[in-house]
């Protein structure tokens, strides 16, 4: 039996000549594909045309009421449902309304009358309004799908809404001129004072930023002299005299490059040999005597002595800071001694200055006791710095002819102190210098500090050399011994009214302030009943009663609260009639008997004066008095400038080297450096220290 070839199976009888052409028939079949194709992309394109015609040249026309009840009220919203085919032949859906059909397609209500305009037309005029005010009308998607056309009421709101927004946008054009040069005045304003405290906020790699005065290398030095001390120290206990004397010698030859340097300029020349010295010979020990549990204990004992040694130091340090604070500097001891000899011996024109002062010391007897003009209350024994405090006072005053100070110093001072202001007189302001010896009521039977001056205990304490106030007593309490804190001068602040019986009203100073500004406003500041006006000092946990005051004691725990503010003696208005009816005095005097073996308070006059005024101080403004520039090195500039009384309270006062020195300015402007007396004393203590810098 024969069976049919493969070809015949494969190719039918009718194709059978096809099959000796395969290239003809290749290119049939690529043809049939492309037809195909062509055919699916088309067909639902002309479907989707074909559609949008029918709904668009559809009119439908609408029966009457009678044959569709109830179809009246919805018809204006009725829902139409689009279905054609998209590009890939899926066949979709598109729910429409009535409103949303083109303006070909019209609801014809016979009910309306025949000049009704239709919704279309309505909604046509209301795109004409958006054409004209540049909003875009609603258009075909790229998708293809019909995208929705607004409702011709939303259309005119939106209409309205785009003119009010052209309105507000040029209000806003013509009020933001003004609005904005405002802006750059202010912004310009903000960059001219713009102070970045942000320090050290730079990158150490950038050239700019290279500072040629660092400490690097000295540190680096430093750091290599503690390791090799403690590698000598093991070298010298493993007897190795050879890295031991290696050693001492990099250390010693290390000091002296570095000497009393505090930057790398100030170093020897020789200083980076030496240290590359110093590493080769920290190379070599660390080779040979490296253990690190034995470094580890070289260290520590190091630390160990370092620390003993600061703390001699702090204490020696604090020491030295009481002994010149108590101490009278060369040049103003110099200004007194002068001031004196031309007191007492008055040749010359210094008569003609005491018989000037005599004349106006009886014009002035009568301001003196002037209760309209403003009064100040000045206790001090230091010539300059009374100077500088009437006459800072004086350049700020607006009326300086009413103003009167009554200056009150010990004998020792009350020469030199005269002298200066007959020979300087603040005119037309008026000066009166007493002497405290001459106030007779001031005695030991009415005065509790001078009742305690005689005391032995306090003498022991206070003056005597060999009592326990040495460096190893600590430098809690030498401020405490400072013989001042009992001085009379200090004291005689609680005996205004016996000092000034027929005022009403005066300003104490302190002698270590510098007014910059009128203060004629004090003596209009109502105290509401209270004695004392003065600017209170606590902030946060500082300067409150606790700080001063013994609260483990009773009578100080029962009568004070430890939370109480603290407040400043340096500027203070008293009001003299009212310290009579409180009796101030006597409370001052009861408190300072009860503290006669310093078991309440240590320290000055600042505790019994809270205790004296408490609940009887008036707050002032904190612009009045600024204090800490005699001990704070961050009090805030701009609080200094605006202040009206700056005090150097503390024991760095302006008149001594430990002074702040940015700080200083504000006092030393109002030093008169032309005066005789202030030369010759200032040039012959720089030639002593010239002298002795020679020798």
């Amino acid at each position: 039996m024969a069976f049919p070839s493969i070809s015949s199976a494969v190719y039918p009888r009718s194709l059978s000549p096809l099959r000796r052409c395969p290239g003809f028939l290749a290119l049939l079949v690529a043809v049939l594909l492309f037809l195909s194709f062509q055919l699916v992309i088309h067909v639902p394109s002309i479907r989707l045309a074909v559609s949008l015609w029918l709904f668009s040249d559809h009119q439908i026309e609408r029966k009457g009421p009678g044959s569709c009840p109830g179809c009246h009220n919805g018809m204006d919203n009725a829902d139409k449902t689009i279905a054609y085919t998209n590009q890939d032949g899926r066949i979709r859906l598109f729910k429409v309304t009535t409103r949303e059909f083109l303006s070909s397609s019209i609801w014809k209500n016979p009910l309306l009358p025949k000049d009704t305009k239709p919704v279309a037309e309505t909604q046509e005029i209301a795109e004409e309004q958006l054409l004209a005010t540049g909003l875009e009308v609603s258009n075909l998607s790229s998708t293809g799908t019909l995208e929705t056309r607004t409702d011709p009421i939303k259309l005119k709101r939106e209409v309205f809404r785009h003119k009010r927004k052209e309105h507000r946008i040029q209000e806003l054009l013509q009020v933001d001129k003004e609005a904005e040069l405002h802006m750059q005045n202010v912004a310009t304003n903000r960059s001219r004072n713009f102070s970045n405290k942000v320090r050290a906020t730079y990158n150490i790699w950038r050239l700019q930023f290279h500072h040629t005065n660092t400490d690097s290398t000295l540190r680096l030095m430093k750091d290599q002299i503690i390791m090799a001390k403690v590698y000598a120290t093991i070298a010298h206990s493993q007897k190795q005299p050879d890295m031991y004397a290696l050693l001492m010698k990099c250390i010693k030859q290390c000091q002296e490059a570095i000497g009393d340097a505090h930057m790398d300029y100030e170093l020897d020349s020789s200083a980076l040999e030496r240290a590359k010295a110093m590493g080769h010979a920290l190379s070599s020990a660390r080779d040979v005597l490296y253990n690190s549990d034995e470094v580890s204990k070289r260290l520590l004992v190091m630390l160990q002595s370092t620390e003993l040694n600061i703390d001699s130091i702090k204490k020696q340090n604090s020491f030295l800071v009481q002994h010149a604070a108590k101490t009278v500097p060369m040049p103003l001891h110099c200004l007194h001694m002068q001031l004196t000899t031309d007191y007492y011996f008055r040749d010359g024109t210094i008569k003609e200055y005491f018989r000037d002062a005599a004349l106006k010391e009886e014009e002035d007897k009568a301001k003196r006791e002037d209760r309209s003009l403003y009064h100040y209350a000045i206790f001090s024994d230091n010539v300059l710095a009374a100077s500088v405090v009437v006459r800072s006072t004086v350049t700020h005053a607006k009326e300086p002819e009413k103003h009167v100070f009554h200056i009150v110093t010990d004998r020792l001072n009350f020469a030199a102190m005269t002298m200066w202001f007959i020979r300087h007189p603040p005119l037309p302001a008026t000066v009166h210098v007493e002497n405290i010896d001459n106030f007779k009521w001031l005695n030991s039977s009415y005065c509790s500090v001078l009742r305690q001056l005689e005391s032995a205990r306090l003498k022991e304490y206070y003056f005597k050399a060999h009592d326990p106030s040495s460096l190893s007593d600590g430098n809690e309490n030498l401020k405490y011994r400072n013989p001042k804190y009992l001085s009379m001068l200090n004291h005689l602040r609680f005996y205004m009214p016996e000092i000034h019986p027929k005022l009403d009203k005066i300003l104490f100073l302190d002698d270590d302030v510098v007014v910059q500004k009128d203060l004629t406003p004090l003596w209009d500041v109502d105290l509401k009943g209270m004695v004392n006006g003065a600017v209170e000092t606590c902030k946060e946990s500082f300067h409150r009663f606790d700080t001063y005051l013994n609260f483990s004691h009773p009578k100080i725990a029962e009568n004070f609260d430890p939370r109480a503010c603290g407040w400043a003696f340096g500027m203070n208005m008293f009001d003299l009639k009212e310290w009579k009816k409180q009796n101030i005095t006597g409370i001052y005097h009861y408190w300072q008997d009860l503290n006669e073996d310093r078991k309440l308070w240590k320290l000055g006059t600042l505790p019994p004066g809270l205790i004296t005024f408490y609940n009887l101080t008036y707050p002032l403004n904190r612009n009045w008095h600024v204090l800490g520039l005699g001990y704070d090195p961050a009090v805030d500039l701009a609080e200094i400038e605006n202040a009206a009384v700056v005090h150097y309270n503390g024991n760095y006062k302006p008149w001594l080297d430990l002074a702040i020195s940015k700080y200083k300015p504000y006092w030393s402007k109002y030093v008169d450096l032309d005066n005789s007396h202030i030369q010759h004393c200032y040039m012959t203590f720089v030639n002593l220290n010239e002298e002795k810098k020679g020798s």
